[in-house]
């Protein structure tokens, strides 16, 4: 088996998902049985496969009423988070600009020189814009224009309450219209986590419109042979209410241990058991934190008002939609990435991998092996994985990650 994240080679489905469930993870409260997060379908074997809520939910999940409900020309339901959950964050002083896709109001931070070069933020799961506040003040000093999303779901952005909305071909479109809406070009690409899955996957099918790379703790999924993705998803998706108190750090932990025991190197069968057991966890858990979970996977302890932060776009359920349904975009994938992945074999611009040691998958050298043996401008450029930082790189090391983004287009000039 290869375990190479991104060409995922003579992967055998039943064989993955029928081995032993790791022995700590099924200790965790909550996480009884392997048939609890080992079940439901592969979309990639379904035609016009789509997700789907159950209507039925536990008692105690919050009553929506009263929260108002709006709905686009094409009779997409949506929520906007009450702009007083934004108000006084902790060291994120910026006014919100926002751009129309597809009737939807999305948001974005657009800081510094408007005659510089342009520097396009891009977030994962469950995070937002706020994840790049210790980034974008050294950036704009350094006089360019600094541009950080939220994704359509997540953040100051409108959040369609549908989860089947929610697939990757979609969100991968929408930050293209995104860049279509605002004109950017020779864009210098920082993304991690989801916004690297998205970010890259754009970057193969319009190279013209970017200067420069740099991949930040992230992947970028090449699943083949097809029909041999393994993650499966429950559908229709129902919320179990025994989830409600399973501490984050521990479930996150359990897959490979605590950051400090962690391996370096994640075996794929590892990592699929741990994404597999995510996807439903993310789905199904009826009240997910953004916080807790970002706290859980950082070496930097998050105050209070950081943490309030995190959770300030998800007020309720209602709104999380997004954030619940990222993981499981993993298991719609099929060739999708495959001529973007071709386009990159061919891609000489400066493209650089930067990683936190403390997360034993994305942050491994071998993931950063994957883009640097196969992405030609990846070749003569400063990688690096750091020790001192797990996934959320940005809060580890945020300061120093701004430092050597400016370092890098210094040394790669247009």
């Amino acid at each position: 088996m290869s375990r190479n994240l991104l060409g995922i080679h003579n992967l055998n489905n039943n064989n993955l998902m029928n081995r032993n469930v790791n022995e700590q993870m099924s200790k965790k409260k909550g996480l009884i049985t392997k048939e609890k997060f080992i079940h439901g379908e592969s979309p990639t074997k379904i035609p016009n496969w789509r997700l789907i809520d159950s209507p039925d939910r536990p008692e105690c999940v919050e009553s929506e009423e009263g929260i108002e409900i709006y709905t686009t020309k094409n009779n997409i339901k949506y929520v906007r988070t009450p702009e007083e959950r934004f108000q006084n964050l902790k060291d994120f002083p910026y006014e919100p600009h926002y751009v129309q896709v597809e009737d939807l109001r999305m948001h974005y931070i657009d800081e510094g020189s408007q005659s510089g070069e342009v520097i396009l933020l891009l977030h994962g799961q469950p995070s937002w814009s706020y994840l790049y506040r210790k980034m974008i003040p050294i950036l704009t000093k350094a006089n360019f224009r600094v541009i950080a999303v939220d994704n359509i779901g997540t953040g100051r952005s409108d959040k369609p309450i549908d989860i089947g909305f929610h697939t990757y071909e979609h969100h991968v479109a929408i930050l293209k219209k995104f860049i279509a809406a605002l004109k950017l070009e020779n864009i210098t690409l920082f993304c991690q986590d989801w916004g690297g899955v998205f970010g890259i996957r754009v970057v193969g099918d319009q190279p013209e419109s970017f200067a420069r790379v740099v991949a930040a703790h992230t992947i970028f999924p090449v699943i083949f042979p097809k029909g041999m993705n393994p993650i499966l998803i429950p559908n229709p998706v129902k919320l179990d209410w025994s989830l409600k108190d399973v501490d984050f750090k521990q479930f996150v932990g359990s897959y490979g241990g605590s950051q400090e025991t962690r391996p370096k190197e994640l075996p794929l069968e590892l990592f699929f058991k741990f994404f597999q057991f995510w996807v439903i966890f993310s789905l199904t858990h009826p009240n997910f934190s953004a916080g807790e979970f970002i706290q859980s996977n950082t070496v930097y302890n998050l105050n209070i008002e950081e943490l309030a932060a995190y959770d300030a776009p998800y007020p309720s359920l209602i709104y999380q939609a997004a954030p619940r349904t990222y993981p499981s975009m993993l298991a719609g994938l099929d060739q999708n990435n495959v001529e973007a992945w071709k386009t990159l074999g061919k891609f000489d611009k400066p493209f650089l991998f930067l990683a936190g040691e403390g997360d034993p998958s994305f942050g491994s050298l071998e993931n950063q092996k994957i883009f640097t043996d196969h992405i030609p401008g990846t070749k003569g450029q400063a990688h690096q994985l750091y020790p001192n930082a797990d996934h959320f790189i940005q809060e580890d090391i945020g300061v120093e990650l701004a430092n050597k983004l400016i370092s890098f287009i210094k040394a790669n000039p247009m």
